[in-house]
């Protein structure tokens, strides 16, 4: 039967195309750090790296090289964590540290989460009125409802793997700079040497980048979604306990955990690349929404290139919502000791699906109030860069603490390279900090 459709995995492809079929079944088959990365281009993702772009051009570019790395580095630690506990990051913290540290981490990444919501929603809204007219606000709500519904009612093992297809939207970012003129020179230029300047506005948008790239809701959302993972796979237990399995699970993580951060970067460097070829090559650097890049990019580069970075930020959107909200769920339901997890019914979980909402709910709410969208994003990636330092050194102890880890030892790279990121977003978090003043 060599026209009867592939059944199972992640799609239905015709035997007929081998290549497309290994291509759509090896996408199915990866695990969390796809839709960790991916997520983390979010429409406030997008703004940031559009402002980047239209205002300094390619000279930027090698901060995502730069942060690759340290990106990685950290979720890796993040889903180590989940896999060898069996538990997630709140729930480790609330096992072995003061609830004075617990409840203010948890609170920092709830009021960020909702903010970034706030932003990535009033995103959406504004795109699809771009794209087809009418109301934003009335698209925002569309667009909350619809992710909590799937959230709440999708079944966790086909929710997982439609948040996997939805990475996939992403390349029109790749697609965008196709349709545009490149001058490849200068990309090249500004990917390999990089450009510092000690003004003002430049040491504002790389700590924007780096708050932006390295997000605390990451590393919740990836720990809990590797114990989801590790729970659902047959004879897999958590690592301190099974020892001997480690290898087999920490390997295939790594390799899961280091491509999801690769193509989030590669998407993070196309859409400064597709902005700084039109935006800043015409003059155009004051860029403050990512429905104002993609407006502003319609005059100068075409339709086509409006829609592809258009639909972009419908589609990352569609994909961060449940990111965000689902990872203030995991982190505060576990704070509280209630039953957590994607893949119970509503009724078994009726805490954590509360939380899912509410966040989400109260991200749409924000686009009703007096609340300054773009100050909204500006205040997430500030709340997203000064709570990731705490979270962050709070993590790398539970890796050296033998209560939380047992026999098993995180090695030694993995630890250079997670203090190593702790180090720098600190001192982001300081520039942030200073550039209120």
């Amino acid at each position: 039967m060599a026209n009867e459709p592939i059944i199972g995995g992640s799609s239905q492809v015709p035997q007929r195309f081998p290549l497309i079929s290994k291509l759509f079944r090896g996408l199915g088959n990866l695990g969390p750090g796809i839709v960790t990365g991916a997520s983390d281009d979010d429409p406030s993702g997008i703004a940031t790296y559009s402002q980047v772009g239209a205002q300094f051009g390619f000279a930027m570019l090698w901060t995502m090289l730069l942060t690759y790395p340290l990106m990685a580095g950290i979720q890796e630690i993040s889903a180590w964590i989940g896999r060898v506990t069996g538990v997630g990051i709140a729930g480790n913290i609330r096992r072995h540290y003061s609830p004075l540290v617990l409840y203010p981490l948890v609170a920092l990444l709830l009021i960020a989460n909702i903010i970034n919501l706030a932003a990535d929603i009033g995103a959406m809204g504004s795109a699809l009125k771009l794209l087809v007219g009418g109301s934003a606000q009335f698209y925002s709500v569309e667009f909350g409802v619809i992710s909590v519904v799937a959230a709440v009612f999708v079944p966790y093992r086909q929710y997982a793997q439609l948040l996997k297809w939805a990475t996939l939207v992403l390349l029109v970012y790749v697609a965008t700079a196709l349709v545009v003129h490149v001058p490849w020179k200068p990309v090249l230029m500004g990917t390999l040497i990089p450009t510092i300047s000690f003004s003002n506005s430049y040491l504002t948008a790389l700590t924007a980048v780096f708050g932006t790239t390295i997000s605390p809701y990451l590393f919740f959302w990836q720990a809990s979604q590797e114990v989801q993972e590790q729970r659902a796979a047959v004879g897999e237990k958590p690592l301190k306990h099974a020892p001997e399995q480690a290898p087999a699970q920490l390997d295939t993580v790594r390799a899961d955990t280091y491509l999801g951060m690769a193509f989030s970067n590669l998407i993070a460097f196309f859409i400064i690349l597709d902005t700084a070829a039109v935006l800043h090559a015409h003059g155009t650097t004051d860029i403050q929404t990512s429905a104002q890049a993609a407006e502003a990019l319609r005059p100068l580069a075409g339709e086509l290139t409006f829609l592809l970075f258009s639909l972009g930020i419908l589609g990352t959107g569609l994909l961060a919502i449940p990111v965000l909200a689902g990872s203030a769920a995991y982190a505060m339901a576990e704070a509280l000791k209630w039953p957590i997890g994607l893949e119970r019914k509503l009724h078994r979980a009726k805490g954590f699906y509360g939380i899912l909402c509410g966040a989400t709910l109260l991200g749409v709410a924000l686009n009703f109030s007096s609340i300054n969208p773009i100050k909204a994003l500006f205040w997430s990636a500030v709340l997203n860069g000064v709570a990731a330092v705490p979270i962050m050194i709070t993590m790398m102890m539970l890796t050296s603490n033998p209560k939380v880890i047992g026999a098993l030892k995180l090695p030694r790279p993995q630890k250079i390279i997670g203090w190593l990121a702790t180090l720098i977003m600190a001192m982001v978090a300081a520039g942030m900090i200073a550039s209120l003043w």
